[in-house]
This record gives structure tokens, C-alpha cells and sequence, in this order.
């Protein structure tokens, strides 16, 4: 019922219409998008479709599945619309940060399900994996690609199979897509899957990217430590080990709860990479035999400007993606698709970053807050919330003069009212 959405809905919507070739598909795409923002306990096509009158099952299937739109278009056009509004753009120079995730998905029909590693869940399972990226300053963070990753089992040739990429490889490609958008970023952040990788961190270099990206304590680099009398070979962990008091700095990262982590700083030769790096060792204690989380981080950024407390700030950011995920799996049902095709999900993927980034405008431009809240919103589940109680107030107002329609669909349903 878009007569019963909130017009800034309506008014966001309406700038895709055109991307779409009739009403139907403008009022699908309106049901859809409405339907993951809902508190609908599950966002799939069912429960959508149940819980919205004068769409059936059928109809908002065939928009998903078969319907002629290119998802690719809805997402460009999504991106533009970020970056022409000063208030939701991020700064120039802002941070790329790419990431996996993947979540369990039972049986084998939908599309690159396999076994391999969840990281939602921190072992190997059943499920689907994505690679995505985003663009993160200080203020925002906006999602902008997303690739599915289909382990090499899903292919005849395995590795071998000229249509098998790998997730570094994957990752490089939403880094072009971003570029061939004209979008530069001041650096690229990454974990330490993406980090451990040589060929990645070249691949970034060759397109003069500054980068912080996170190794594995098993890495091996070329460091002069005390008692050497020249740079030798020393897996990090191993480093960290020898550090003392003294060479420990203690910085204050202002996440959404302040954490204080201390700091070594060293330059060192990375194998594959020409010259010098800088790499820091972060404790998230004052000695390695106190510490139970310890990051070994490295940046090709000039050395007067990486300081062990810029890179350790820097890669902090990074902490965003935690936040996106746990959003638009918790509230906006990025991982319960009832779809099996790979450009399927792909489309409910793309709608769900749309639906993200419409309650992120919200949040950032502020009009919405006055009109709806008493309290300033400076969350995603703060906005959120007031969109539903909008949401709510339009539903109550059209329930005054189409009772009988609302009864009607709950019949449809095998409901009555008593």
C-alpha cells in the first residue's frame, strides 16, 4: 500500500522509477524495499507478500526472479544520489574498506551454497559467502558493491575453472568499480585474509592506493631487532614477544566504546614489496603476557605520516563494517532471502543496501528526526525505529477509511475478526 508508506519513502523511491519499465515493477520495488524496513519477522518473499495488502506471492516473486530490471542501475543510481548530497558523501579522501561475510544456508539449491568458512559464525559450515565494499569517514559509512564468492568446489575445474575467482580477486574487482566511478579513496582498509596476500597488496600499489591492512602473527618480514646486526627474517608473533615496556606506546581509539590498545612501530621489508614498510604491533594490553588480542598491522603510506598511533586510528575505522553487518542482518534481512539464482540474490542484496542507505539519509539530513522523534537520532536503530513509528501513523490514519480493505486481506490469509 504506498498510500500508507511516509512520503520520504515514497519521495526516495520515486527517484528510481525510471530505472523500471512499468507500475507494476515501481509498485513491487516499493513493496519490497518497505517490506525489509518492516518489522516483518523474516524479510523474504512470503512474509513480505503476507503482510502487504494487494501484493500476492506470485506477483513479487516474478519481480525478483524474472521482472526486467538491472539491479546493477538501481545501485549506480543509488550511489549517485550519496554523492550528490554534501550531507551524506562522504569526505574526499575517504577510507575504502573491504570485507567478507558469509552465513549458513541449508541444503543445495541455491546458488554457490557450499561448505566453507562463515566468519559469522567462526568455523566452516554450510552457507554463502559475499564480498563487499564501502565507503567510511568519520561520520559515515555508505556501502557501495557486493560480489558473491563461489568456492572452487561450485566449478567442474575447481581452481582450475576459468569462471573461479578468489576472493582477493573479487575484492580488486569492487575496487575498480569503485574507480571507474571516479571515486577516489585516500586509502584502502583491509583484514588480514587480504593483507597475508602479496599479490593483492601489489595489485594496490600498481594502482598507487594507499592502504593499512592487517597480517596474520605468522607472517614473516625482514626486521633488525635487538641483537641483530642486520635486518633478518622474524615471523611478527615472534616480534611481538620481544617488545618492551619502553617500546610501547598507549593510544585511546574512539570507537563506539573508547578502547585503549598500545603500539610498537617498526620499518621493515616485506617479501614480493620493494623498499621499506611500516608495521605496528597493537596490544590490547600494556605487556604481550597480558594481551589477548594483538594486531600486526602494515601501510605502504609515507613514514613521516604513519605513525604508530595514525595507523592504529586509521585501521580503527575499519570497525565500521561490524556496525553494517550486524544492521542489515539483524533489521534489514541481507542474509534471509527466499531466492536461489545467483543474480537473485543479488538483486534482494542490491535492495537491501537501498533500503540501508535510505535510513542512513535519514539519519544524516535530519529532517526526518524533527518530524518524528523527540530525540535527536544519531544511530541506524535510532532512525530506524522512528521510520516503523512513521510507518505505524500513516498505517493507523489509512486504516480509518479502508477497514474493510484491511479485513478483506487477513480473509485472504484464513483470518477473521471475531
Amino acid at each position: 500500500m504506498p498510500e500508507a508508506l511516509p512520503n520520504c519513502l515514497e519521495k526516495y523511491c520515486s527517484r528510481f522509477d525510471d530505472l523500471f519499465r512499468n507500475t507494476a515493477q515501481r509498485a513491487h520495488f516499493r513493496t519490497y524495499t518497505a517490506g525489509l524496513l518492516s518489522e516483518c519477522h523474516r524479510k523474504n518473499i512470503t512474509v513480505i507478500a503476507e503482510s502487504t495488502i494487494g501484493c500476492g506471492y506470485t506477483n513479487l516473486h516474478h519481480f525478483l526472479h524474472n521482472s526486467p530490471w538491472n539491479a546493477d542501475e538501481i545501485n549506480d543510481r543509488r550511489i549517485d544520489l550519496v554523492w550528490q548530497n554534501r550531507q551524506t558523501r562522504p569526505h574526499v579522501g575517504f577510507r575504502l574498506v573491504i570485507d567478507d561475510s558469509g552465513h549458513r544456508k541449508s541444503g543445495s539449491h541455491t546458488d554457490g551454497v557450499a561448505r566453507q568458512y562463515i566468519g559469522q559464525i567462526g568455523k566452516v559450515d554450510n552457507g554463502v559467502v559475499a564480498v563487499t565494499s564501502h565507503a567510511v569517514d568519520e561520520l559515515r559509512g555508505i556501502p557501495l558493491d557486493i560480489a558473491q564468492y563461489f568456492p572452487a568446489s561450485a566449478f567442474e575445474k575447481g581452481k582450475e575453472d576459468e569462471g573461479f575467482k578468489t576472493k582477493p580477486a573479487l575484492a580488486l574487482s569492487l575496487i575498480d568499480s569503485c574507480l571507474r566511478r571516479d571515486l577516489k579513496p585516500g586509502r584502502v582498509l583491509v583484514d588480514s585474509f587480504y593483507g597475508n596476500s602479496g599479490p593483492f597488496l601489489i595489485a594496490l600499489e600498481e594502482r598507487q592506493l594507499e592502504y593499512v591492512a592487517a597480517l596474520k602473527g605468522s607472517r614473516s618480514v625482514y626486521v633488525e631487532l635487538p641483537g641483530d646486526t642486520r635486518r633478518e627474517k622474524h615471523r611478527l608473533d615472534n616480534v611481538a614477544k620481544t617488545l618492551t615496556a619502553e617500546q610501547l606506546t598507549k593510544v585511546t581509539l574512539t570507537l563506539d566504546k573508547p578502547r585503549d590498545v598500545w603500539i610498537a612501530r617498526f620499518l621493515v621489508h616485506f617479501p614480493k614489496l620493494e623498499g621499506t614498510r611500516v608495521v605496528v604491533i597493537q596490544l590490547n594490553a600494556p605487556t604481550f603476557d597480558e594481551a589477548t588480542d594483538i594486531d600486526y598491522l602494515i601501510t605502504n603510506a609515507d613514514s613521516t605520516k604513519a605513525t604508530a598511533s595514525w595507523i592504529a586510528k586509521e585501521y580503527s575505522t575499519r570497525n565500521w563494517i561490524e556496525v553494517f553487518y550486524r544492521e542489515t542482518k539483524g533489521w534489514l534481512g541481507l542474509t534471509e532471502y527466499q531466492v536461489r539464482s545467483k543474480a537473485t540474490v543479488y538483486r534482494h542484496w542490491i535492495i537491501v543496501f537501498l533500503a540501508f542507505t535510505f535510513i542512513a539519509q535519514q539519519r544524516l539530513t535530519g529532517g526526518f528526526g524533527a518530524k518524528w522523534s523527540s530525540k535527536p537520532l544519531h544511530t541506524f536503530a535510532e532512525t530506524l525505529r522512528a521510520f516503523r513509528h512513521a510507518t505505524e501513523c500513516y498505517v493507523l490514519s489509512w486504516l480509518e477509511s479502508n477497514i474493510q480493505v484491511f479485513v478483506a486481506h487477513r480473509a485472504s490469509l484464513g483470518l477473521k475478526f471475531a
